[in-house]
């Protein structure tokens, strides 16, 4: 390991009373330059390219990218969320959608749907000729804490007061983030670092990019909340920015959600040590592991799809059998639906959609899930099965 030592200075601050001290970070990229020519490392980062790769490809293979990334994006929201602390599931998120969350808790979902909000807002932006750049965060952080818990913390604004990290005062915090005057410059690094081109540049610097510009954000705590939700969105969009990826489609939420301990103990080396290759490893496997899933993910959802197609055409349901097929292929777009919702997106009658999810019950493709005679749901059980696997495992620390 390159010996850097710490990567930043330490800067007194005093908060009701209490003294601690605020790091604040150089300016990326670290010197001495980063180490990626050692045999493991060198593999990583083609595992990973190839991995994202084969996520890029996919959605040039899938016959509308769009059903994929609507399912794809949400599960990440529900993930990323919960790191925080919501309890929203994938369902709550949906139904909420569909203005029908009996049940659901209202400030954790409407953070969830908040974060859908805030991607979306960020894929639009980019594809209008933003760069991105501090106002594209603030505008994405705007949106993020619209309402919810975060809604009075200074939404859309670089912080104005000090913050810290895993502590009951600034004086016995694990980590003090810089003093709030020292954060325009940081970030204004930060986003210089970002923005900084070279037409030579391989795809080896673009993940290395999203590598250090992830923990650089996290150490700068730029809000006084969603720093996390919006940090984990960085990598994402870098990678798409520079056109690694046609769409953010590498959510890293489940495997550092997974290795939380893992995860913090090497932001803390980074800072403290420089050990930068040592995150890189790290985030290499991530890449690698996140970006393999998604496609097995998609490939899976695909193969649902045709075999779902194929036993309504080869059910004996006679002319209903189109019908099926409509309703299904509307349902692969939305995997939650009401009755009059499919019949805005189809256009049949309700009493032909009531008697076709009657039959599509009957073969186990959808199931109502409200217990209800009026304002049903319907889910395509499969399709939510699939996007929920994994989603409720335990972190390493055991909690």
């Amino acid at each position: 390991m390159t010996k850097r030592g710490t990567t930043g200075t330490f800067h007194p601050v005093s908060v009701e009373g209490h003294t601690g001290r605020a790091f604040v970070p150089f300016p990326l990229p670290p010197g001495p330059p980063l180490r990626y020519d050692a045999p493991r490392r060198r593999k990583l980062l083609e595992q990973a390219i190839h991995a994202l790769g084969g996520l890029d490809a996919i959605t040039t293979l899938l016959p509308e990218p769009e059903i994929f990334l609507y399912t794809y994006v949400r599960r990440e929201a529900v993930l990323s969320s919960q790191i925080e602390g919501t309890q929203s599931t994938l369902s709550d998120l949906l139904l909420f959608e569909l203005d029908e969350a009996p049940g659901a808790p209202f400030d954790d979902v409407r953070e969830v749907s908040n974060y859908v909000r805030a991607l979306e807002h960020g894929m639009r932006r980019l594809k209008e000729g933003l760069p991105l750049c501090n106002r594209l965060l603030r505008e994405m952080h705007a949106i993020l804490l619209d309402s919810g818990r975060g809604s009075r913390r200074q939404p859309g604004h670089f912080r104005t007061r000090q913050n810290w990290l895993n502590g009951e005062t600034v004086a016995d915090a694990e980590f003090v983030p810089p003093p709030p005057e020292h954060v325009e410059a940081c970030m204004a690094a930060l986003e210089h670092f970002l923005n900084a081109r070279d037409d030579e540049a391989q795809p080896y610097e673009t993940l290395i990019k999203a590598a250090l510009a992830h923990v650089q954000f996290e150490t700068i705590h730029p809000f006084l909340d969603g720093n996390g939700r919006l940090g984990r969105m960085l990598v994402s969009f870098v990678l798409h920015a520079e056109g690694l990826l046609r769409y953010p489609l590498l959510y890293l939420s489940l495997y550092l959600r997974r290795n939380r301990r893992r995860y913090f103990q090497l932001l803390t080396r980074a800072r403290t040590e420089g050990a930068w290759e040592d995150w890189l490893d790290f985030f290499l496997e991530g890449v690698r592991d996140t970006a393999g899933n998604a496609v097995h993910t998609a490939n899976r959802l695909m193969n649902l799809f045709r075999d779902d197609e194929a036993r309504i055409a080869s059910a004996d349901a006679g002319r209903q059998a189109a019908t099926l097929l409509v309703m299904l292929r509307e349902m692969q777009k939305r995997p939650l639906v009401t009755a009059s919702g499919m019949q805005r997106g189809t256009g049949l009658s309700q009493p032909t959609i009531n008697k076709a999810f009657a039959a599509l019950s009957r073969m186990g493709i959808v199931r109502e899930i409200t217990g209800k005679k009026r304002g049903r749901v319907y889910a395509y059980r499969q399709y939510m099965s699939l996007l929920d696997e994994g989603a409720r495992m335990k972190q390493d620390d055991g909690s």
